[in-house]
C-alpha cells in the first residue's frame, strides 16, 4: 500500500513540477510530511527534502532530455545560473538541519502561499520593456518570429543563489520564483523558461541532494518506491507543455497548493 502512494506521489509530483518547472518537491515534500503526519511512514523533515532532491534530479533528467529533443534549453544561461544555485543548495542543506517537524511544516506552509501567489499572479504579469542588457540571446518562435532576451550578471546570480537555497531547505526546486523572474525581468520566452528552469533544478539537485545524502538524510527504500513515478512524470510533463495551454491546470494546482500550505501550517502551530 505505501509503495503505491508513494508511485502516485512520485508521478503526480513530477509531472507538475516538469510542466511548469517547478521541480516536484512542492508536492513530494508535503505529501511526505501528510504521510507521516497519519504514521504511514517514519519521516522527518531532514529525509522528506534528503529524499525530494533525489526525486528531482529523476525529475530533472527526464524532464531535460524531453526539452533537449524539442531544443528548448539555453544551456549556456543554466550553467551560468547554476554557477550561483549549485552553492545556495549546499547553505540551504545545512540551514534544513536546524529544523524541528513543527517549525519546518510552518515555515514551508508559509512559502507555499506565497508560490501560489505569484501563480495567481503571473499570467497577469507583462515583461518590462527591453532594454539592452550585457548577456543577449536571440531565438526564432515557432511562428518564425524572433525574439531577443537577456540579462545582466550580478542582479541574475542573486537570484540564482536564492533559487538554490530554497531548494536545499525546503526540497523545492525553485522554479516557482525563478521561472516568472526569467520571464518578467529577462524577457525568456515562456516555454524557453521553463525548459531552462528544470535543468537548472536538475544540477542544483545533484549537489543539494549530495549535501543531504552525507548528513544520512536520505532513506532508500521511499526513494526507490517515488522513482518510477518521478521517471514517467518528468517525461509527461514536458509533452503536456508543449502540446497543451496549462492554464486550466494552474488554476487547479494553485487551489491545491493553499489547501496544502494551510494545513502545513495548522500541523506546524498544533
Amino acid at each position: 500500500m505505501i509503495w503505491v502512494l508513494l508511485v502516485l506521489v512520485g508521478l503526480v509530483g513530477s509531472t507538475l513540477g516538469s510542466l511548469m518547472g517547478l521541480g516536484g518537491g512542492i508536492v513530494v515534500v508535503p505529501a511526505l510530511l501528510l504521510l507521516g503526519s497519519f504514521s504511514l511512514l517514519e519521516i522527518t523533515p531532514q529525509l522528506a527534502v534528503g529524499i525530494s532532491l533525489i526525486v528531482m534530479i529523476v525529475t530533472g533528467l527526464s524532464a531535460t532530455l524531453a526539452y533537449i529533443k524539442q531544443k528548448k534549453i539555453d544551456f549556456k544561461s543554466a550553467w551560468l545560473f547554476f554557477c550561483a544555485s549549485g552553492p545556495g543548495a549546499i547553505v540551504g542543506a545545512w540551514i534544513n538541519k536546524g529544523f524541528d517537524t513543527e517549525s519546518f511544516q510552518l515555515y514551508l506552509g508559509v512559502f507555499i502561499i506565497f508560490i501560489s501567489l505569484i501563480l495567481f499572479i503571473r499570467h497577469r504579469l507583462k515583461p518590462r520593456p527591453y532594454r539592452k542588457k550585457r548577456i543577449e540571446r536571440t531565438v526564432m518562435n515557432e511562428d518564425g518570429t524572433f525574439h531577443t532576451y537577456g540579462y545582466n550578471v550580478v542582479p541574475v546570480l542573486i537570484l540564482s543563489f536564492l533559487v538554490g537555497m530554497l531548494s536545499g531547505l525546503f526540497g523545492i526546486g525553485g522554479g516557482s520564483l525563478m521561472v516568472p523572474a526569467m520571464i518578467i525581468l529577462f524577457h525568456f520566452p515562456p516555454h524557453r523558461a521553463v525548459a531552462t528552469s528544470m535543468f537548472m533544478i536538475l544540477l542544483s539537485a545533484i549537489v543539494g541532494s549530495i549535501s543531504h545524502i552525507s548528513m544520512g538524510n536520505v532513506n532508500w527504500f521511499y526513494v526507490l518506491a517515488l522513482l518510477p513515478g518521478a521517471w514517467i512524470g518528468g517525461i509527461l510533463g514536458a509533452e503536456i507543455n508543449r502540446r497543451l495551454s496549462s492554464e486550466k491546470l494552474v488554476f487547479v494546482l494553485r487551489f491545491v497548493l493553499l489547501i496544502i500550505a494551510f494545513r502545513l501550517i495548522y500541523e506546524g502551530l498544533s
